[in-house]
Parts: C-alpha cells; sequence; structure tokens
C-alpha cells in the first residue's frame, strides 16, 4: 500500500495563467490564498495547447501522440490504452477514485478511466460541479482517494457583460486593446470569478472533512485562453499554464518556483509522493528534486504538439529558457481558423484580414529579447546555430517519441473521428469524418 496521501486534483477549462496570484487583474481569491499556501510555479507547460491531448498528456505522462490522444475526445479521438490514465493507476495502488465535473479524455463512460465514483451532474458549471464535489469529500473514504474536479468555467462562452464594461480593463497581450477586446476579456474574468467560487467551496470542504494535512492539491488548466494567437497555438500564450499545489513533503509557504516544468512531470511526482513506481511509459520527470531543493532544473527543455483540434493543423515544438522553436507541417500555410473559438476578439482579427495571413514553416524566438514571440528571427543568419540546434532537439524528441508525423504523410484519425474541413472558419461548422 502506498503512503497515505489523498490527492486533490482542480482542473478548469481554457484559463493559461490569467489569474490573480500570476499577477493578472482577474480577481480570484481562492486560487491566491492556495499559491499563498502552497508553491506556484512560474514556468509551467502543457505538452500540447488544445483540451484533450493537453489533459491525456498530464493524466498519463506522455505527449500526445504516444498516448494515442491527438484530437479532441468528444469527436472520437482516444487513448490507445485507458489503463495507462491516472485514475487506473491510482486505483490499483490501492485509491478510491472519484470524478467530479468534467473529463475530456474519454467519450464514453468514465469509469472505463478508472473512476469509481461518477458524480451525476446536470451542468458541469461551478455551481453544479463545486456543490457536488463538496459533498463527495464531506464523505469521504478514510483513504487514500483520488478525486478529479473539472470545471466548465473559463470556456466560451462566458457569462454575458454589459457593453462597456470592460473600459478598465487590459485585453491579453496577442489583442489589440479595442472595446470588443476589453469586454470580452471582462467576460473572461466574470467566468474566472465563478472558476474561483468552484474551487473556494471544494477547499472549504477539503478542510472540514479533516483531512486537508494529508491531501496533496493539484491545480492547474489544460491551455491559454480562447482567443485568436492563444488556445490552440505553440507561442506560451497556449502552452503557458498555471500550476499550484500544496500538501505534504513541504509543499506549504507560499513559495514560487522558476523551474522549467511540463505537465507530464506531473505523473512521476505523484508516483513519487506515494511511493509506487513510475510507470514505464511516462516520460515526465518528478518535480522533487527541485521541489526540496537537491537541484535547480529537472529539464532544459519541454514540447509540446498539436495535429488535430477542431481541424487538422500539424505543428511541433520544442522550448528551452532562451528559445523556442516551432515547426509547421502539411500543406496549409494561412491560418486554420476553425481551430479559435469564435468571439469577439475573432471577428476584429478577421475583419483585418487574418484569413490571409502567411504563416512561416519556421519559427524562431529569442524568448529573453522577444517574450511575447512577435519577431521570428529562424531566417536571421546571425541565429543560425541556435536554430540548428533546436530544430536537432526537436527531431531528436520527435525520433524518440516514434511520432507519426516523421512517416510524411497527414497523421491518420481513427475511424469514426470527426473534424472540421481546416479551410472554414468555425468550429460550429458542419463537421465530417476525418478520413
Amino acid at each position: 500500500m502506498p503512503e497515505h496521501y489523498n490527492i486533490l486534483y482542480l482542473h478548469s477549462h481554457d484559463t493559461g495563467r490569467y489569474i490573480q496570484p500570476y499577477g493578472y487583474a482577474a480577481p480570484t481569491p481562492n486560487l491566491q490564498r492556495l499559491a499563498e499556501e502552497g508553491v506556484l510555479f512560474s514556468n509551467a507547460f502543457n505538452a500540447a495547447p488544445t483540451c484533450s491531448p493537453s489533459r491525456a498528456a498530464l493524466l498519463t505522462g506522455q505527449c500526445a501522440h504516444a498516448s494515442g490522444m491527438i484530437g479532441l475526445a468528444h469527436r472520437g479521438f482516444m487513448l490507445k490504452d485507458s489503463r495507462q490514465h491516472l485514475a487506473c493507476v491510482l486505483r490499483e495502488a490501492g485509491y478510491h477514485t472519484a470524478l467530479a465535473g468534467v473529463q475530456h479524455e474519454i467519450k464514453g463512460d468514465p469509469k472505463l478511466l478508472g473512476y469509481q465514483d461518477v458524480l451525476p451532474l446536470p451542468k458541469p458549471w461551478q455551481y453544479h460541479v463545486g456543490a457536488a464535489a463538496a459533498d463527495w469529500l464531506r464523505h469521504a473514504p478514510a483513504g487514500p482517494w483520488f478525486q478529479s474536479v473539472g470545471f466548465f468555467d473559463t470556456h466560451r462562452e462566458y457569462p454575458q457583460v454589459e457593453p462597456g464594461a470592460g473600459k478598465y480593463v487590459l485585453p491579453p497581450a496577442p489583442m489589440a486593446a479595442t472595446p470588443k477586446t476589453r469586454d470580452d476579456m471582462a467576460a473572461f474574468i466574470a467566468s474566472a470569478a465563478r472558476l474561483d467560487a468552484g474551487i473556494g467551496e471544494v477547499l472549504q470542504a477539503l478542510e472540514d472533512s479533516g483531512q486537508a494535512q494529508n491531501t496533496l492539491v493539484l491545480c492547474t488548466t489544460d491551455h491559454g485562453l480562447a482567443f485568436p494567437g492563444m488556445k490552440c497555438t505553440l507561442t506560451d500564450y497556449g502552452m503557458g499554464v498555471f500550476l499550484i499545489l500544496r500538501g505534504p513533503r513541504g509543499l506549504y509557504g507560499g513559495r514560487v518556483c522558476d523551474a522549467l516544468v511540463s505537465q507530464v512531470d506531473i505523473m512521476p511526482t505523484l508516483c513519487e509522493l506515494i511511493g509506487i513506481a513510475t510507470p514505464a511509459w511516462a516520460e515526465g520527470r518528478s518535480l522533487w528534486p527541485v521541489l526540496e531543493g537537491w537541484a535547480p532544473e529537472v529539464r532544459d527543455e519541454l514540447f509540446a504538439e498539436v495535429t488535430y483540434h477542431a481541424a487538422y493543423e500539424p505543428q511541433r515544438c520544442v522550448r528551452t529558457r532562451r528559445w523556442k522553436y516551432i515547426r509547421r507541417y502539411g500543406e496549409r500555410s494561412t491560418p486554420v481558423l476553425p481551430n479559435c473559438d469564435d468571439s469577439p476578439s475573432k471577428d476584429l482579427w478577421l475583419a483585418h484580414g487574418w484569413a490571409e495571413q502567411q504563416l512561416a514553416r519556421e519559427q524562431l524566438y529569442d524568448l529573453v529579447y522577444d517574450p511575447n514571440e512577435a519577431h521570428n528571427v529562424a531566417d536571421d543568419a546571425q541565429y543560425a546555430p541556435a536554430l540548428k540546434e533546436m530544430r536537432a532537439r526537436l527531431e531528436a524528441w520527435m525520433q524518440r517519441t516514434h511520432d507519426p508525423l516523421l512517416a510524411g504523410d497527414p497523421v491518420p484519425a481513427p475511424s469514426g473521428a470527426e473534424v472540421n474541413d481546416p479551410a472554414g472558419l468555425s468550429p460550429y461548422e458542419p463537421t465530417r469524418p476525418a478520413n
């Protein structure tokens, strides 16, 4: 039997780092309190800036194409082996497993992922999810247990706000500040407040249960905001995520950890905490050497990918402290618009010719001088050594993980999967079979 540490996994949709403890003007007092009590990771990134691939990477400890989750679960994409899911691993280790709210790793019965209790909910909104998860915690087994609590809040559609509600709001960095984009961000902030309220309700129930001291709280999101240039892109606006841990082995005190972290590192970290072997398939690295002060870093590079979202858009990237290298594949050279959620901010870009913009096959960014990834230096001879190094890093990873893109053909989707036409406009347009 592993160490008696419970695990509470709190997760949201499409939040990026746009919450109060990361310095943004989105009041989220419960998340702020959690950060002040635990450890905040300032350089945490997903392994895929799209919904199901990101979550699958975190919950299996491997990249999306290795797990098989290269597209959206509700559209027919799936894990190669659901037994590699964290809930299955923990259940086999003696944990009681429960799910409240959103999961995005399977279209069918979540019990196939290893969940024993799947709490019934009318809707995946904060006031339903928070209440159900809190009730389960107040009657939780003596342990050990794992509860996944998934909030849909901060996914579009956002709550309605009055015109002009964003007049004192700054939109996210990729967006020009206009009345529409300010109001759009104000609506996100309203959604973030709902998310925070739900998280607060669950954390209070954990305290009430008397098990907070021996429970690891893992709180994160899948990828960046559902704005143009963010979600479903391999910039840091798409890859950057909030990540807060609180609990055993010194995860207290309001520390900030600046180490480079990938969400594939979560599974090995949890396995070490509870005293079980990390599964052989996991690619991540345990964070305990950093958390306990043995080492400043556990990695000097991390990787992320897009294959399918609403539509096919194959891309891969490698990121170090200094450099970001993004490589696009396939024939398309203009934006895949169905991979951006509809919004007033998207309308702004479309009105100014976004659909016709040409996309570079290779992108290289110097993250010290260009943290916003606005100036591609891949064609600048001055940066040829860095480009060569980053190309080699990406190629080695693709070979190591048997990336299907190396075959040179379009990556096939599973039979029955549904996708949008990459030449379309919206993810809400009619879909078609992927193959």
